[in-house]
């Protein structure tokens, strides 16, 4: 049964969705079968794969309103040996036709439970802002969510309300949900700003921050444009090695065996 994790961070450009596409690239170079689930109606995550999301004919959106299977319209990469549930600009109305509806927040996990068994990892991006969407995806986060945080001043601003937020849905919704870790990212060494944020984020989460830290990388903003992940983009860049070891972190963290 798969792993399910959800990346979110309500503030935007912090690396929530170049690190699930990243980190599911390298989890399906070390072996595993990985699903991204995209559920932001920008549909970064389904472009960042080479997916044009203005031509996409499913997915999120028909399974959050239940109109179509989850399985029929998930995309495999053959490439990659990566597979996504792609996003398209109309999930933004999804939010309006499921105001009404019954267990509105429960759909995402729902749907996943009818696919879990043919992953391993399913690792769910989310849009960057507090909506019915992220709340899917946060009920949806069975083992766990993942918080990119960007090694900036302003992001601990956005670290405290994250966790308001989560504390929120943790009452409400789903008592079982927990913090699998923090991903630091864009990380400059040549600045003391860098090194305070990652101080003052293992102060917030102890022995919950992964220890690769994510530098900031011109090849990691520039694979997107290409459709590809940095482990095919540029398989040499310091962001390459940093998502690896990430993948490696994780994998054994869940007790799952690195391959050599």
């Amino acid at each position: 049964m798969a792993r399910i994790y959800t990346l979110v961070n309500q503030k935007g450009g912090v690396g929530k969705t170049t690190t699930a596409i990243n980190l599911g690239a390298y989890l399906a170079d070390y072996g595993q079968r990985v699903l991204i689930v995209d559920i932001d109606p920008q549909a970064n995550a389904t472009s960042c794969l080479g997916v044009d999301k203005y031509s996409v004919k499913g997915g999120t959106y028909e399974a959050l309103l239940e109109s179509a299977s989850l399985s029929e319209n998930i995309l495999v990469n053959e490439r990659l040996k990566l597979s996504i549930l792609p996003s398209a600009p109309a999930l933004a109305g999804a939010e309006v036709e499921l105001v009404n509806e019954l267990a509105r927040e429960t759909r995402l996990k729902k749907a996943l439970r009818t696919v879990q068994d043919r992953y391993d990892y399913i690792l769910i991006d989310c849009p960057p802002s507090l909506s019915l969407l992220t709340i899917n995806g946060l009920v949806g986060a069975k083992d766990g969510v993942v918080i990119p945080v960007q090694c900036e001043y302003l992001a601990l601003e956005g670290l405290g309300q994250l966790t308001e937020t989560l504390g929120r849905v943790r009452a409400a919704l789903f008592p079982e949900m927990s913090v699998r870790g923090v991903v630091l990212t864009m990380y400059d060494g040549r600045t003391n700003l860098s090194s305070d944020v990652v101080e003052e984020v293992n102060r917030h989460f102890p022995e919950q921050v992964f220890k690769t830290i994510i530098p900031r990388s011109i090849r990691l903003a520039e694979a997107p444009s290409y459709g590809l992940p940095i482990s095919v983009y540029s398989p040499t860049s310091v962001g390459a090695d940093a998502y690896s070891k990430l993948a490696q972190e994780v994998l054994a963290g869940d007790g799952v065996k690195v391959p050599v």
